[in-house]
């Protein structure tokens, strides 16, 4: 069986697993507020084109305003989202930084074997 298939009811694999939650890890703290903005800003890029299409009635004619707030109102959906739970690409992005920054704290030696 390849590595990162689970099978069910099998233990996931350590990358993809859910890490305990430590709200008082200042280092956590910052990945999920970097990982929440990354994804409100790609959520904003996929919800972008879904509104350029849009036109408004005769009646409310938007015009230039409407244009001007249209993008910051997908940013704002899209932080919505991102802040309700997203797509869980924030929850990916925290989970590899975390990764990464534990593998760097790894101590190696000088002839540069781990230990």
């Amino acid at each position: 069986m390849p590595d990162g298939i689970a099978l069910p009811g099998a233990p996931l694999p350590l990358s993809i697993a859910p890490q305990p939650r430590r709200e008082d890890d200042p280092a956590l703290a910052e990945a999920r507020r970097a990982a929440e903005e990354f994804e409100a800003v790609f959520l904003a890029q996929m919800m972008a084109p879904m509104f350029e299409g849009l036109e408004t009635d005769d009646l409310d004619e938007g015009g230039m305003g409407e244009e001007i707030f249209r993008p910051m109102l997908v940013e704002r959906y899209a932080q919505a989202l991102s802040q309700s739970g997203g797509i869980g690409l924030a929850d990916s992005i925290v989970r590899e930084l975390m990764r990464l920054q534990a593998t760097a704290a790894t101590p190696e030696a000088a002839d540069g074997a781990d230990r």
